[in-house]
């Protein structure tokens, strides 16, 4: 939360910063060290006591956010400022969303492997080697974003730099608070409902189940010739975890992930054909019904449970780049009403939705399991901790997805929108060119 609340002051102050550069693309070469040095500091495990240990953990994790708060809310209103173009927009969106996916995807499948093999089976120097790795590839790419990028879209020549005027034109926008309400459930969603799904695995579907699913697909063979290779190779510091929750869990978010990459690639034309507003509006509440879907499903067909993550994962898809697209929109939105832009300011909803969101849905997952009397390390679970798991896993995120849902009905940029707003703000930056 302090991250989210730091947001948007960065906001306030990357709209306010004057170089020969741009306003944005300096923060992404100024704190592109710092970044990689504090996020290999946070996953360094020093020699400390455990009181020393969580006091470091806590700083270091605290400057983390700022530094991610100073890289990213530049990086992301990057995207508002290198074209006026929607449709390039849309593009920009979807093969940003598809790396970004790609990204998630290694780390989900590659990075405990990488772990233990580097830390030849101590996971705090296996992390450590590979948040190295991590860091010094983030700083290299910061940087060449930096230089092979470009801010053409610069707010009115006549516009004072106003703080209070900005957050007066926050407040009377109406496609700003529907994106930034629709952020913060829409993430609260994502981290309640990945946070209980390990749970999920673990206590509703069950080992045996999953034992069943896992060796009727062939997982088990394909991971014994795995391990095999590995040991053959000497790496004998990495097996894959035996027990069928954890190997299930890891199939089903790596699924999940591919037909997310599937729906970002198809979610371009589609905004470019219904507008981005119709297309997240539509997608999202078919996700939302794959979700719900968790709830009705028995615990021993997995693969009905499967074929549901994998359609909620498409449909989900669609959303994803649709969301930032639509941030850059509503700062046009706004300098076409008041005449006045303030990109960073704008984007500074997501940013500050996206990491309240998380936050309030990581606490909302250990405040249910209490409420519901779960007991860590016992084998069998009670009745009502079971159920509310399954709850939370299908029937509340599907009622906050419907939240995010009604959110869209008032974002006032649809297609003829999109188009008329494109069309007039390029005539006026033409003219005052």
């Amino acid at each position: 939360m302090f991250g989210a609340f730091f947001t948007p002051v960065m906001g306030i102050i990357a709209d306010r910063t004057q170089t020969r550069w741009g306003k944005f693309r300096p923060w992404i070469l100024w704190t592109a060290v710092p970044f990689g040095v504090i996020a290999l500091l946070a996953f360094s495990t020093p020699q400390f006591s455990e009181g020393g240990k969580i006091a470091y953990a806590l700083i270091t994790y605290i400057l983390l956010v700022v530094v991610y708060a100073a890289n990213n809310l530049p990086y992301g209103a990057l995207s508002g400022v290198i074209t006026g173009n929607m449709a390039e927009r849309n593009s920009l969106s979807a093969y940003r969303f598809t790396a970004v996916m790609i990204a998630q995807f290694v780390v989900q499948a590659l990075l405990l492997p990488l772990v233990l093999i580097l830390g030849d089976g101590d996971r705090a120097m296996g992390f450590e080697k590979v948040m190295g790795i991590f860091a010094v590839t983030g700083v290299i790419f910061f940087i060449i974003t930096f230089l092979t990028t470009r801010e053409r879209i610069q707010p009115p020549a006549e516009q004072k730099n106003n703080i209070k005027d900005d957050l007066r034109d926050l407040a009377k926008n109406k496609p700003w608070i529907a994106v930034l309400t629709l952020t913060i459930f829409l993430f609260i969603t994502l981290s309640l409902r990945g946070g209980m799904l390990v749970f999920y695995f673990e206590n509703y579907l069950g080992d045996g189940n999953l034992a069943v699913f896992l060796n009727s697909i062939g997982f088990n063979n394909f991971i014994a010739g795995l391990n095999s290779m590995f040991i053959g190779m000497g790496l004998t510091g990495f097996q894959w975890p035996e027990d069928p929750s954890t190997s299930a869990f890891s199939v089903f978010n790596a699924g999940g992930i591919i037909l997310m990459i599937i729906g970002i690639s198809f979610s371009k034309r589609l905004a470019d054909r219904f507008g981005k507003r119709d297309v997240f509006r539509i997608a999202l509440f078919i996700s939302a019904v794959c979700v719900l879907a968790f709830y009705l499903i028995p615990a021993h067909m997995v693969g009905l449970v499967f074929i549901s993550q994998l359609l909620h994962g498409f449909f989900y898809g669609l959303t994803i780049p649709l969301l930032w697209a639509m941030v850059a929109d509503v700062a046009d939105y706004s300098e076409w009403k008041n005449n006045r832009r303030a990109t960073a300011i704008v984007f500074s909803a997501i940013v500050f939705g996206l990491q309240s969101g998380i936050s309030i849905g990581g606490a909302l997952v250990a405040a249910i399991l209490a409420a519901l009397g779960y007991q860590g390390g016992v084998e069998v679970q009670p009745e009502q901790a079971v159920q509310g798991i399954k709850l939370a896993v299908s029937v509340i995120p599907f009622l906050t997805f419907m939240i995010c849902v009604g959110c869209l009905f008032f974002y006032e940029i649809g297609k003829k929108t999109e188009s008329l707003i494109e069309k007039e703000l390029s005539e006026r930056r033409a003219k005052a060119n």
